[in-house]
């Protein structure tokens, strides 16, 4: 005899739909021609910052734009994404200003011109183009750890003799009392963090996409050294600046790893930092060799 179960027939159970983690963007087929409008793009940032043109500035980065799209629609769009960034940060003077309310807006609009573009290609080009890689699992190498001392001692040994010869010092506001002092380690320690946020991940990483990466490394350059021009590297500075910023350019595509550029970007501005107090006020760290 055989029994039945007289229970309802139970349902198929359906798996929750997953959601696909975002893809980093696809490689797209490199053009001569890219670094054209790439370098429309990096004058429209020395004219806004290195020589106070704005509105010639903000005029070039869209013809850059504009003459990327003769090329490609890809690399228009990431073309798109740097200038406003660029745009972003010149809409306030970048010099060195310590007040509290210039610093709070400083800090907001470097932020935007980070998190804007990454929105941007994140959400809406849905590219997940611009990254902030952290090398989880992967320790420094020796050569790595080597290059954080070698960087601390060129700049022990080549920024006082910059600073204080050339009078660059004085493009920083004097400082005496300590809440100036610890504003002026704030500044000078947010400003290198972003520059790594900003001209590497995002303005670097974009470029490479289309150029190959002895065409990226000078661009972002010389995107990267105006800002610092109107930041207060000038006089000879830029023979300083330059080879920094390709250098980190460099260094960021052997290690994929934003936490080692900002140690030695962080490292490097330490020095900036002892020397600028010591330059306003000579009977004060008087350990560099100028």
């Amino acid at each position: 005899m055989s029994s039945s179960s007289s229970g309802p027939a139970a349902e198929p159970v359906t798996a929750p739909p997953v959601t696909a983690p975002p893809a980093a963007s696809e490689p797209v087929e490199r053009n001569p021609w890219a670094l054209l409008p790439s370098l429309v793009v990096a004058s429209g940032a020395v004219l806004m910052f290195g020589m106070h043109q704005d509105l010639v500035g903000y005029l070039l980065l869209a013809a850059g734009v504009a003459a990327g799209l003769l090329v490609g629609r890809q690399l228009a769009g990431d073309l798109l994404l740097i200038a406003i960034g660029l745009g972003i940060v010149g809409s306030i003077s970048v010099e060195a200003n310590l007040d509290y309310l210039n610093m709070l807006l400083f800090g907001t609009v470097l932020t935007l011109s980070v998190l804007v573009p990454y929105l941007i290609d994140r959400y809406v080009y849905r590219h997940h183009t611009i990254r902030f890689p952290r090398r989880r699992g992967k320790p420094w190498t020796r050569l790595e750890k080597a290059w954080l001392v070698i960087a601390v001692l060129l700049a022990w040994l080549i920024l006082p003799t910059y600073f204080i010869r050339s009078g660059a010092y004085q493009n920083w506001p004097p400082i005496a009392a300590p809440d100036e002092i610890a504003r002026l380690f704030v500044g000078v320690n947010v400003v290198g963090i972003w520059d790594e946020l900003f001209f590497i991940c995002t303005v670097f990483t974009l470029l490479r996409r289309h150029l190959p990466d002895w065409q990226a490394i000078p661009v972002q350059a010389i995107i990267f050294v105006s800002f610092l021009w109107e930041l207060g590297y000038r006089e000879w500075g830029p023979f300083l600046t330059i080879p920094f910023t390709m250098v980190q350019a460099y260094v960021f595509t052997k290690t994929r790893s934003l936490p080692y550029v900002v140690t030695i970007h962080l490292l490097f501005d330490a020095i900036v930092f002892l020397v600028l107090v010591h330059a306003h006020h000579r009977d004060w760290l008087q350990i560099f060799l100028y």
